[in-house]
């Protein structure tokens, strides 16, 4: 499995009500969480984003509430994959429950830059920054986290059982 595409960077603790401003969680719909993604730190995160692109920040990344609305917002974006140098630890659970590829990698997080090309193999962990020629090792998914992410989620995933 792969992803591709181009970068939005942000920086230490990125929290929940970034990601999606509370304001916008009288809905739960993915298409609606998407049009206010991001909109709090980066006002054309949303006119700019295309299907495959990746988010890279920094430490602490998905910090604050627990709410599954955040990778939700983020994948019904475009969003391919979040990179970082951590994240909090319930946004971790909730991205792969929801089927949203992240990975922690401190050397790929602080080596790419915005509009840097980027391509993941999930497989190995490789990060390719095509933009540089760099190659930065991210942690693989073991295969069970791979089969979650390629059925859109964990329900989906149990589903198919």
């Amino acid at each position: 499995m792969k992803a591709n595409g181009y970068v939005f960077k942000y920086g230490d603790n990125v929290d929940t009500d970034v990601i999606i401003p509370a304001r916008y969680l009288n809905s739960s719909d993915p298409a609606e969480l998407a049009l206010h993604c991001m909109e709090d730190i980066d006002k054309d995160f949303i006119k700019n984003v295309k299907k495959g692109d990746i988010i890279v920040a920094n430490k602490n990344f998905g910090c604050g509430s627990s709410r599954e609305h955040a990778p939700i917002a983020i994948k019904a974006a475009g969003i391919s994959c979040v990179i970082a140098e951590t994240f909090a630890r319930i946004f971790y659970r909730n991205a792969i429950n929801i089927g949203l590829p992240i990975i922690e990698c401190a050397e790929a997080a602080k080596g790419i830059e915005a509009g840097d090309e980027v391509e993941i193999d999930f497989d190995s962990g490789i990060i390719y920054n095509k933009t540089k020629n760099k190659n930065y090792q991210g942690q693989s998914f073991p295969e069970f986290m791979q089969k979650i992410i390629a059925a859109e989620g964990l329900i989906n995933y149990i589903n198919t059982k």
